[in-house]
């Protein structure tokens, strides 16, 4: 044991008391911790406590108290003289008897009893060792679970040869509380406290500390001014004494001589210890991190979780491929090889590092410093101390900051971040001047704290990594849909049905068709995954091609159907397919095995389910589909969606139908809040796992005043005639500023109608709506080309004046021909 001097300025007992007093004793006393449940029984049996009462681990965990801790009563015994008299108040305190003033006495306190912290002296009946002089503190514990108490004890008569007062002063000793800031170096002692306890998680240990502190530091007391804290000595040798025993081992095994038993003893000790600490710290950090798989919430917890336990400064960088989610890096990191600082845990006053080396920085590093030795050997760099020379050449790669005074005279380790033996990262630890510089069992320990992070980190980044792929992929199925199309509103949603599976078969679509009708589409492919992403888009775009082709939607369905026999047997989906037709405002519908739409009146705001054949799931086969007819007015709005949204297990699909229903009814400031109302309704019911598809539509229609009609017969002539009603019609509607491109385009149009119809006549149209559409319609299904024509060619310019004044165009087959049309941006009014 220490001898140390301790000058303080004692707490005193008595009020006023302010007494400074010298005195040389120990406060360094080998102890035995003692756990012990509400049942009085051990939960924890230190080898401290083997040693000072006798029992193994084995023998003590479970067994009740009392019987390992025999007492055979307070310190004197009542057959005893007191050292200061028969007079009770003879002495700093009186009769030893007087000690029991702290609390009950430790039989007592062994059976459970404890509600406050109590401490004494007793003599106990050990085997073999007669009666042992014990000095004990004990400590109720509370919570979380049972009940315990915390009992530390300590052989007094150790300390007898150490008082330079003799018998006198030891017998003096008793055990007592004080507040640990009673002492000079409170937090050096609050720090300590830890390594009386037993072993246990961060979050035990550090509410124990907590506890320990509040209701007292164990000190010893030579009188009511005089106290000396007790820190532990577990009876562990010095280095040099150990080093010096371990030489005796290895010269007793060199000339065949058994090792003396306490080298033995020791080395099995102190090897227990160390491997212990290593492997619950480990453990602990392993369960600390890797609780998400969000690459940046990752890398916070992996730095986290080692300080200030393990390191003081915690610095973690990943390699540039890494960070921005482009899968795994390929090759040996070297001198350009950019790593991103991406986190930065400290213990130094907040700021300290921030402004010198912020997170999110992004820098090489050349090949002279122990970073690059790390990252390109995959192994550990331990520097015991940073010294002025490495610091400064350290700081140089940080250009105006001096980092000096950040990392001198540290000790630092650098660990990689590795998975399937590739660099990912790596850490750089660096502890304070004055903590116990990093050693080669603190390389082992952080080399496989690197392994497990970088597993973790590999797993997030897989997982991030795969996550932008499928958003990538999920995105470029679905559709951007724009908001506004001929003579109606559209606004949509697309919600995944799992974090782990953004790629579904869901889809939505909306296709622009002639007479300025437009297609809505919603569709389900059954199944989740790739394979059902992939059906998906082979689906979506057969309809978006034969919507192109204005097939009616029944037979659009029945040859959706054929496709999907042609794809494979396995194949299924549901589809609901609707025109709209803003001039004659009516849908018309076709259903294959798809929930219906809702209709929410404009007039009331009164919602309905549309009551439409069910028909069969689209890869059924043999099954014939049904359209039918719905007449809409303008304002009315029509909801579309696949069945995640209204489906939930262990729930009739009826119940979500009418939620689906009566949400689309609330009134809404536009159509993004109505959708937002319905998916923030049926989405907080629970238990949703399937994608979800949600198109909404608001029918405003086309007034008849916005729409002219005329019918040409099919001579050359008729095209001179079409400029003027053109010209003359737009002049009407206040459009004057587009007549001359108009009537030049629709006259182009209409010649190259007349010269290729075969007897029918041709129709020309106008519509005014957010665009003005132009469309001539003909009997003859041969779609319309570019040609290139040259200098002399009489034919060929006409579609690239369209192509060069239409802000768009196109053309599409009807069921008696084709019709070819342009648009035309509206001027600002």
């Amino acid at each position: 044991m220490d001898r140390g001097t301790e000058r303080e300025a004692a707490p005193g007992r008595g009020a006023g008391d302010d007494v400074v007093t010298e005195h040389t004793a120990t406060g360094r006393v080998p102890l035995a911790v003692i756990l012990i449940d509400r049942d009085g029984l051990v939960s924890h049996w230190s080898r401290g406590a083997r040693r000072l009462f006798g029992a193994t681990k084995e023998e003590a965990i479970g067994q009740p108290a009392l019987d390992l801790l025999p007492v055979s009563g307070a310190l004197p015994d009542e057959d005893e003289t007191s050292p200061y008299g028969a007079d009770e108040q003879t002495g700093p305190y009186g009769a030893f008897a007087a000690y029991d003033g702290l609390g009950p006495d430790l039989e007592s306190s062994l059976d459970g009893r404890l509600s406050y912290p109590a401490a004494g002296r007793a003599r106990l009946t050990v085997p073999e060792r007669d009666r042992v002089d014990v000095l004990w503190w004990a400590y109720p514990l509370v919570g979380p679970g049972q009940e315990r108490l915390l009992v530390l004890a300590a052989d007094a008569g150790g300390l007898r040869q150490e008082l330079p007062e003799g018998d006198s002063a030891f017998e003096r000793i008793a055990p007592g509380f004080a507040h640990h800031t009673d002492f000079p170096g409170a937090d050096e002692l609050a720090r300590r406290l830890p390594e009386i306890l037993p072993s246990m998680s961060v979050d035990e240990s550090a509410r124990i500390v907590a506890q320990v502190l509040e209701l007292g530091y164990p000190v010893l007391e030579f009188s009511q001014n005089e106290r000396v804290p007790v820190t532990p000595d577990w009876g562990v040798a010095r280095r040099a004494e150990r080093k010096a025993r371990r030489e005796r081992a290895a010269l007793a095994v060199a000339e065949g001589l058994p090792v003396p038993q306490e080298v033995a003893d020791e080395g099995e000790d102190l090897e227990y210890v160390a491997v212990r600490e290593r492997l619950e710290f480990l453990n602990e950090v392993s369960g600390r991190i890797g609780t998400s798989l969000d690459l940046a919430q990752t890398i916070i917890e992996v730095s986290k979780a080692v300080v200030p336990k393990f390191t003081d400064v915690a610095g973690t960088y990943l390699r540039e491929q890494v960070v921005a989610g482009e899968g795994f890096p390929d090759g040996v990191p070297d001198t350009t090889t950019m790593w991103h600082r991406v986190a930065l845990e400290h213990t130094d006053e907040p700021g300290r590092w921030d402004d010198v080396v912020p997170v999110g920085e992004a820098m090489p590093f050349p090949a002279h410093t122990p970073f690059f030795q790390c990252m390109t050997t995959g192994e550990p760099v331990l520097v015991p101390r940073i010294s002025e020379q490495l610091g400064h050449m350290i700081a140089s790669q940080f250009e105006k900051r001096d980092i000096r005074p950040l990392i001198t005279g540290r000790s630092m380790l650098v660990v990689p971040l590795k998975a399937r033996n590739v660099v990912l990262g790596f850490m750089i630890l660096l502890r304070h001047p004055e903590r116990v510089e990093f050693n080669d069992m603190d390389r082992v320990t952080g080399a496989e704290l690197a392994a497990r992070a970088g597993l973790v980190l590999d797993n997030a980044r897989m997982y991030t990594y795969q996550e932008s792929v499928a958003e990538t992929l999920q995105d470029s199925m679905l559709p951007h849909i724009p908001a506004l199309m001929a003579g109606c509103d559209i606004a949509t949603r697309y919600l995944p049905g799992t974090l782990l599976g953004r790629v579904g078969g869901d889809w939505f679509d909306a296709v622009k068709l002639p007479g300025a009708r437009t297609a809505l589409v919603v569709g389900d492919v059954m199944g989740h995954g790739l394979n059902s992403a992939a059906m998906m888009g082979q689906l979506r775009t057969a309809v978006q091609t034969m919507a192109a082709m204005d097939l009616p939607p029944a037979q659009l369905l029945r040859n959706l159907d054929d496709l999907a026999q042609r794809l494979g047997d396995s194949y299924l989906a549901t589809c609901l397919y609707v025109i709209y037709d803003p001039i004659a405002s009516e849908l018309h519908i076709a259903n294959a095995g798809h929930i219906p739409p809702v209709i929410v009146r404009a007039d009331d705001g009164r919602s309905e389910l549309l009551d439409l054949p069910t028909g069969a799931p689209i890869g059924v086969g043999g099954v014939p589909f049904e359209a039918v007819r719905v007449r809409v007015e303008p304002g009315d709005r029509l909801v579309m969606c696949t069945d995640g949204l209204v489906e939930v297990r262990g729930e009739d699909i009826g119940v979500g139908l009418a939620t689906l229903s009566e949400s689309a009814a609330h009134p809404a400031a536009s159509m993004d809040d109505a959708c937002d109302t319905i998916i923030r309704t049926l989405n907080t019911r629970g238990g949703r796992k399937d994608d979800v598809a949600l198109l909404m539509a608001r029918l405003n229609g086309i007034e008849p005043d916005d729409v002219a009609e005329w019918r040409l017969t099919l001579d050359p002539v008729e095209a001179g005639r079409a400029r003027a009603v053109v010209r003359e019609q737009l002049h009407e509607w206040g459009l004057a500023k587009l007549a001359d491109n108009a009537t030049l385009l629709a006259g182009e149009l209409v010649t190259n109608a007349v010269r290729h119809s075969h007897g029918r006549r041709v129709a020309l149209r106008l519509v005014r709506g957010d665009t003005l559409l132009c469309e001539v319609d003909d009997d003859d299904p041969t779609l319309p080309s570019l040609l290139g024509a040259g200098p002399d060619d009489e034919f060929g310019r006409g579609l690239h004046l369209v192509g060069v004044l239409a802000r768009e165009w196109g053309a599409s087959r009807t069921t008696t021909g084709k019709t070819v049309w342009f648009e035309l941006t509206l001027p600002r009014r």
